[in-house]
């Protein structure tokens, strides 16, 4: 499988990644890929980006050596009422958004709680996508998940970092697996995101592509194989409200 991008990226602006924005394209470059979108922690995670930092993304060129780099961010979901660390003129502005549950920031409820949160999110125009939702510390009804994923254009996760058997996520890949299986048979695409903290980790799929050859997951359904693929993903998205 061709893999062309990568939608889960983050540099040192994140405070607790190792590697520069032009490090991360050089290694894209380098491995092929056409576009990375750049997702810094939002301000809630501990040594995350602030918020100037997300409003002055628009100096950060959109291609740069080639490769087109999105502006993005993962904001931090701080509370069960769908609470973000980014105020929703700074979401509208950016090429990309990734919507995810940290313990870091959040104490774990129930199935209910996190389930209701996520799809209150995923109701909104500017969430592009919620992170790693396979987390078991962060538990969710996948079918309901799945068919709001559907309903809004949202796109779902399947997060190699979470599946990697060091994974402080322990527990990740039966869900991922489950979410794989719910998302074939309603037909909802998804997209695998590597989670990148240093450069040599951008484009890691192994785990997350080891789990699509055993479910034999369509590669229509997987939106890293073509940028114009993912890109109609995101118009749809933005544009759901008005369907």
């Amino acid at each position: 499988m061709n893999l062309k991008l990568d939608v889960h990226c983050h540099t040192i602006a994140s405070g607790h990644a190792y590697s520069t924005i032009l490090e991360m394209v050089s290694r894209a470059k380098a491995i092929g890929l056409e576009l990375i979108a750049l997702t810094e922690h939002g301000p809630a995670m501990p040594s995350g980006a602030n918020l100037l930092y997300f409003n002055n993304l628009k100096v950060l060129p959109s291609i740069i050596d080639g490769v087109e780099v999105l502006k993005g961010a993962e904001v931090n979901i701080t509370d069960y009422n769908g609470g973000l660390d980014l105020p929703e003129e700074t979401l509208k502005r950016l090429d990309f958004v990734i919507a995810s549950f940290h313990d870091a920031c959040l104490e774990a409820g129930s199935i209910e709680d996190h389930t209701n949160a996520l799809i209150n999110i995923m109701k909104r125009p500017y969430i592009h996508m919620i992170g790693h939702p396979g987390n078991p510390y962060f538990s969710i009804d996948i079918p309901r998940i799945v068919q709001a994923a559907k309903e809004t254009g949202t796109i779902l996760e399947i997060n190699n970092s979470s599946l990697k058997p060091n994974s402080f996520r322990f527990g990740s890949k039966e869900n991922c697996f489950n979410i794989l299986k719910e998302c074939m048979a309603q037909q909802v695409p998804i997209a695998l995101g590597s989670d990148a903290h240093i450069t040599f980790d951008i484009a890691n799929f192994t785990h997350s592509l080891e789990m699509i050859k055993a479910l034999d997951v369509p590669e229509e359904l997987i939106l890293n194989t073509s940028v114009d693929l993912f890109k109609a993903a995101l118009y749809k998205k933005s544009n759901f409200t008005k369907i």
